[in-house]
């Protein structure tokens, strides 16, 4: 059976506006009460980052960051502050475009092994004056941010 060519075209089209949407991702600029800040080492990249990740369907932002810092790091949420910036710049991850919600929270010390081993490969406390160089996934500006202002950073 041959599908009309006008079919076709409003399929794709569609399909363009279906599957080609920005996400929303939550990160959290995490530090511990003693100050250090926290940071996964990714699988994919084997670079720092800030935790965080997308939102479920039905989830709330502040469900995700709290999901999201367990499974990746295995820490609790002491507290949600803030909203640090709002980054959405297409060209942060070649994976997808995404809307990244930064939130200044408090969090435990990690207290279990993240979940996926294979997508987190470690998960460290840094202290300010000592964060590493090597991250990824666009956050270095993330983390700068977070550092050195009171005001929302804007993308």
């Amino acid at each position: 059976m041959r599908i009309p060519a006008g079919m076709f075209r409003l399929a794709r089209e569609a399909a363009r506006h279906l599957l080609r949407r920005p996400v929303v991702g939550v990160a959290a600029a995490a530090r511990t009460k003693d100050g250090r800040w926290l940071l996964i080492r990714r699988g994919d990249t084997g670079q720092w980052a800030l935790p965080g990740g997308t939102l479920e369907w039905g989830e709330s932002l502040r469900d995700a960051i709290t999901r999201e810092l367990y499974e990746e790091a295995g820490v609790r949420v002491e507290s949600l502050g803030a909203v640090s910036g709002v980054y959405s710049r297409s060209d942060r991850d070649l994976r997808f475009h995404a809307v990244t919600v930064v939130v200044h929270t408090l969090v435990t010390e990690p207290v279990v092994a993240p979940m996926n081993p294979v997508e987190i490969l470690d998960v460290r406390l840094f202290e300010n004056d000592s964060l590493p160089g090597d991250i990824g996934m666009g956050m270095g500006d993330m983390i700068r941010h977070a550092r050195e202002t009171n005001t929302v950073y804007w993308e």
